[in-house]
């Protein structure tokens, strides 16, 4: 029998330069259980070149040197990517791409818009991976892949029992829900949760068109509505998520225009600044 056409078939990982590589082996993990193709993507990046007060030019030497270095450390992130997927028993390829000035991560967007599932680490303060936030952006804005961000701590694999949804009646987390479902056939319950704004709810009884969705498609879904007494959607999805004892998340990405999250916040950020759980988001 044929895999079904809505079913996550190709995946890809993008591969810490250092540390546990954690989503690696959770990305392993759920190619496994999908039987799907997974692919390691190991960046390159263009070394960022200090400021001089002086008008002596950068010494040559230092650029090439730079260089060389970006790309060993790439080479050995796919390396360790292989004995991961090698591991695992699943089917894979390693690609190692340079981040160039002028293109940015146009290489990596190129390849990602035609993949099913991307995961990829949250950045970690202590251990920063180079523009892992700018990244996780490229990948959600200019590839529209689906994303599941695992957090840099407190998660070593990906359970999927108590999944939580994020829902706010936005198209994003309409894509989200569609990109998840999948991994929400996995879950053991969805708990779709709808944080209360001034405004945001119609008379009726918000929620039960996604809980009716939901439940059509054969999930054990609760539908809750939470108060925002924190201020701040973020921090109530996540005390929710915690307060609820669930393993991931579903929400979608920037709800407003990346401009506006950026001087405004937004619980895109919040949640990304702050997650305790892998989240999967789209765009």
């Amino acid at each position: 029998m044929n895999k079904s056409a809505s079913a996550i078939s190709d995946m890809h990982v993008v591969v810490d330069i250092a540390g546990e590589r954690r989503p690696a082996a959770i990305a392993a993990d759920l190619a496994n259980r999908f039987g799907a193709h997974l692919t390691g993507l190991a960046l390159a990046f263009e070394p960022l070149i200090p400021a001089y007060t002086m008008s002596a030019p950068i010494p040559t030497d230092f650029i090439v040197a730079a260089r060389e270095n970006a790309i060993a450390d790439a080479r050995a992130a796919g390396a360790a990517f292989e004995k991961i997927a090698e591991g695992a028993g699943v089917p894979f390829e390693t690609l190692m791409l340079e981040s160039v000035a002028g293109e940015g991560f146009m290489g990596a967007v190129r390849d990602l818009r035609t993949t099913d599932l991307v995961v990829v680490g949250q950045d970690n303060p202590d251990r920063p991976e180079p523009m892992r936030g700018a990244l996780i952006e490229a990948i959600l804005f200019e590839a529209a892949a689906p994303t599941l961000i695992v957090p840099y701590t407190g998660v070593t694999a990906f359970k999927p029992g108590r999944a939580i949804v994020a829902w706010d009646g936005s198209a994003p987390a309409a894509r989200a829900v569609r990109a998840a479902l999948p991994l929400l056939a996995l879950a053991d319950e969805v708990l779709v949760v709808m944080v209360e704004e001034t405004g945001k709810w119609r008379e009726g009884a918000p929620g039960a068109d996604i809980g009716t969705h939901l439940a059509r498609h054969g999930l054990n879904v609760e539908v809750k509505r939470v108060d925002n007494a924190v201020g701040s959607v973020s921090a109530s999805l996540l005390n929710f998520a915690a307060d609820e004892t669930g393993d991931w998340m579903v929400m979608g990405a920037y709800g407003h225009s990346r401009m506006r999250e950026l001087f405004l916040g937004g619980a895109t950020r919040g949640i990304l600044a702050s997650m305790t759980v892998p989240i999967l988001m789209a765009h």
